[in-house]
């Protein structure tokens, strides 16, 4: 166990010096970021100038802002390309080495993408979370939230690396998966609240939503943090971690019986 586990920590520190190697393609991602934030500002003012009211759907202006921006900066901390990585790899043939390692694949893709996560949080969503923090005069509370905080979190890098890797099995059969990813993309970034808070849905569609993995990547542990809906210590809490567990446990074990079944089925370069 000791051995496994600091074979892992090897290929976190790994991932970590990777990410931290491409720091100008970091430095593009927050510049990125920073433009998106901006349309994302006046889109919404305008929405709520329109409104003719100050609070939509239980929401200000200013906790729709605190929202989305701490949503695109968990995007950009939980973001992974395990997709795209695994479709160039099956078509250059390169997974075959990965897969002679002595080490389970998928447990070795998750700790390689684990440390490029830990350095984005540090890079990308401390930042974000102290700016916030500091220009709305600390409206977001610091207290017990921020643990309850860090284990939802956790549970949504499974959720997200499950969906991720389930996705790229799919490479397996295809040997490309653009359209695919980008219909996943499209579909998680919706149903999860990273675009559009969960609060703004028609109440039908939200009481599906509610029940499906993808809010628990972004949507619950954004909600833990600041402590909507009941959040604090109350039946909310409890019901979205034990929510968020349960997926975790039903995604990893869909994901390792989909590819247990399709690696049998690996053709690389006519092979």
């Amino acid at each position: 166990m000791l051995a496994n586990m600091r074979k892992y920590l090897a290929l976190t520190r790994l991932g970590m010096m990777e990410k931290l190697h491409y720091r100008l393609g970091t430095f593009v991602t927050l510049f990125g970021n920073l433009i998106y934030l901006v349309l994302i500002y006046f889109l919404w003012k305008a929405i709520y100038a329109s409104s003719g009211t100050d609070c939509v759907n239980g929401m200000t202006f200013y906790d729709t802002l605190i929202y989305l921006v701490l949503a695109t900066a968990l995007f950009n901390f939980l973001e992974m390309f395990i997709v795209w990585d695994m479709s160039r790899e099956i078509q250059s043939g390169g997974i075959v080495l990965k897969l002679l390692k002595p080490v389970n694949f998928r447990r070795y893709s998750f700790w390689s993408y684990f440390g490029e996560n830990v350095m984005s949080f540090i890079l990308t969503f401390m930042p974000t979370f102290i700016i916030i923090d500091i220009l709305t005069h600390g409206s977001i509370a610091l207290g017990i939230n921020l643990l309850f905080f860090v284990v939802s979190v956790a549970m949504a890098l499974v959720i997200n690396f499950s969906i991720d890797m389930l996705v790229a099995t799919i490479c397996l059969y295809t040997e490309s998966t653009w359209g695919i990813n980008m219909v996943k993309e499209c579909v998680v970034l919706l149903l999860s609240g990273a675009s559009i808070p969960l609060a703004f849905f028609p109440e039908s569609l939200r009481t599906v939503v509610q029940y499906l993995p993808f809010r628990c990547i972004y949507d619950t542990p954004l909600n833990v943090l600041l402590q909507k809906d009941g959040y604090t210590f109350g039946t909310g809490l409890v019901v979205s971690l034990l929510l968020q567990f349960a997926w975790c446990i039903t995604l990893t074990a869909a994901g390792n019986l989909f590819w247990g079944v399709s690696i049998k089925k690996i053709t690389v370069n006519g092979g």
